[in-house]
């Protein structure tokens, strides 16, 4: 009986993940100003499984990436006002937003990968000039 309860709960923290991306993209795309933060885009948000904290993840284009999450965390107390309203459960999760580095990297990858692939000779494959990117 309890293996059945955890998929119920597990089914229910992706729904609602997903119902609070939703609510939120609206939410950011009426209370902050492009001009300030650039073009915000959720890509996911993760929920403890007792639904007390959010990390939101997001993209940003126009805007640097600590930019736009300080601008997103100093609002995320008001944002998660705002989701109370929306929402109608007993525990709205607190926020932290947390910039979304995958597609980035998967850019990179992709780029990588079309340089191997080209007709006409070895790749020319680069070094990422921040020691702290290479793994």
């Amino acid at each position: 009986m309890a293996r059945h309860k955890t998929r119920q709960n597990a089914g229910r923290n992706v729904r609602l993940a997903d119902q609070i991306r939703k609510d939120l993209a609206g939410i950011i795309q009426r209370e902050i100003d492009v001009s300030r933060a650039g073009l915000i885009t959720l890509t996911s948000v993760d929920l403890s499984p007792d639904y007390a904290h959010a990390k939101v993840y997001f993209t940003v284009i126009g805007a640097e990436p600590d930019a736009a999450a300080a601008v997103l965390n100093e609002k995320a107390g008001w944002f998660h006002s705002l989701l109370f309203k929306l929402l109608h459960i007993h525990t709205v999760p607190t926020l932290r937003f947390i910039h979304d580095e995958g597609i980035v990297r998967g850019l990179h990858l992709s780029r990588l990968i079309d340089e191997a692939n080209r007709p006409g000779g070895e790749a020319q494959v680069s070094e990422p000039d921040d020691p702290d990117e290479r793994n």
